[in-house]
């Protein structure tokens, strides 16, 4: 039980980088999350109800975070593709920018430093722990496209291609790297 507390400790000190209170440059930590998510999230998961389930918050509140990053010139609201009475939530140029001096960097940096088969255990062992989490909590997982039930995989080299089964929709290889707020994880 002692290391697993070390563990925690060291995961509140982490957080020390990226969770605050009040605002850094200009955004709440919420912001932050909301920003970085729409950043890295696959276009089925740039709305407001997708939003909302990643933030675990309501509808409402995900729109009013979307708005203050809107109003900031950091999002954009666009009419969905697939869908007239929905709306995306876009980074804009701006916002990508702004990510730029995201207060996680630091953190990612340091993680990149690490050799890759300290990442990659890192990487699997926190989402083992998500996921358990999530469970625990009863709260939809999210996670990357190409980890999940729905991502149906073809052919080879060229020839590759991927779809979604749940939205039955083709994939770009470099959408199976981005967050799905419908993730099903493989079982």
């Amino acid at each position: 039980m002692s290391m697993a507390i070390e563990i925690v400790q060291l995961l509140i000190q982490s957080a020390d980088s990226w969770l605050f209170e009040g605002s850094r440059s200009g955004l709440s930590d919420r912001e932050w999350m909301a920003l970085r998510f729409l950043a890295r999230a696959n276009r089925f998961s740039r709305t407001p109800t997708a939003l909302a389930s990643f933030l675990g918050t309501t509808r409402s509140v995900a729109s009013q975070i979307a708005a203050v990053l809107q109003n900031k010139g950091l999002v954009a609201r666009k009419p969905s593709a697939d869908d007239k009475r929905s709306i995306t939530l876009c980074i804009t140029g701006d916002g990508e920018r702004f990510l730029e001096r995201d207060p996680i960097n630091a953190l990612r940096d340091q993680i990149v430093a690490l050799e890759v088969p300290d990442r990659s255990r890192l990487r699997d062992t926190l989402r083992r722990v998500l996921v358990g989490l999530d469970v625990a909590q009863r709260r939809h997982h999210t996670d990357v496209c190409s980890q999940c039930m729905f991502l149906i995989e073809s052919g080879e080299g060229k020839e590759r291609h991927f779809k979604c089964r749940l939205f039955r929709k083709s994939l770009a290889q470099k959408e199976t790297s981005l967050f799905c707020a419908y993730f099903e994880g493989q079982t």
